[in-house]
């Protein structure tokens, strides 16, 4: 509970840019000392470079229908788009990362080349996020690029959580395949 007051007192003080730049250091910290011991599993970059046969030749077009589908899909009961990145190896490799941090870890999720979805712990709210910073401060950068969020308060969780996303390379040719992106809770940061 204080360290909840303490994050609530310092998001109004100083605001959301302040936080995150006070947040760096330490999601950094959790980058390499908890998230960097199970990101490089050949599982994950099997399946982003698979899926990047299938979608390297998509037209934006059909991305962004794609990316239509998946939102009017969100809630309901036909997940045509949605199920089979929440289903398989991956995903379920994915929720036991959230599952083994302790409440740490709030979401985690894999886009391929294009930024789109290829597995994750949890629906997210589109599946293209080649638009979103989460993919457009790493992917395009190369190998290494990490970026890390502001601080925000998420909804659906209600808690405080920063987003830690960061290229996954080819383990063979240590070329950029995609990203990944994990939801961190603000409170395991203090």
């Amino acid at each position: 509970m204080t360290k909840r007051l303490m994050l609530c007192a310092l998001c109004l003080t100083f605001g959301q840019a302040a936080v995150a730049n006070e947040y760096a250091p330490a999601m950094n910290s959790y980058y390499e000392g908890h998230i960097m011991k199970w990101a490089g599993n050949p599982m994950l970059a099997d399946a982003i470079k698979s899926q990047n046969m299938k979608t390297s030749g998509l037209a934006q077009s059909a991305i962004d229908e794609m990316d239509l589908q998946w939102r009017a899909e969100v809630g309901t009961s036909t997940q045509t788009l949605i199920t089979p990145v929440l289903t398989g190896p991956v995903a379920d490799f994915l929720r036991a990362q959230v599952e083994e941090s302790g409440g740490a870890i709030t979401e985690v999720f894999a886009m391929d080349a294009r930024g789109l979805n290829v597995a994750a712990s949890d629906v997210t709210s589109d599946y293209w996020q080649g638009d979103e910073s989460k993919f457009s401060e790493t992917f395009p950068k190369g190998a290494g690029a990490v970026h890390f969020s502001e601080i925000e308060f998420d909804e659906s969780s209600q808690t405080y959580q920063g987003q830690i996303s960061f290229v996954i390379t080819d383990p063979d040719t240590s070329a950029p395949i995609g990203a990944i992106t994990i939801g961190v809770n603000a409170e395991a940061l203090m």
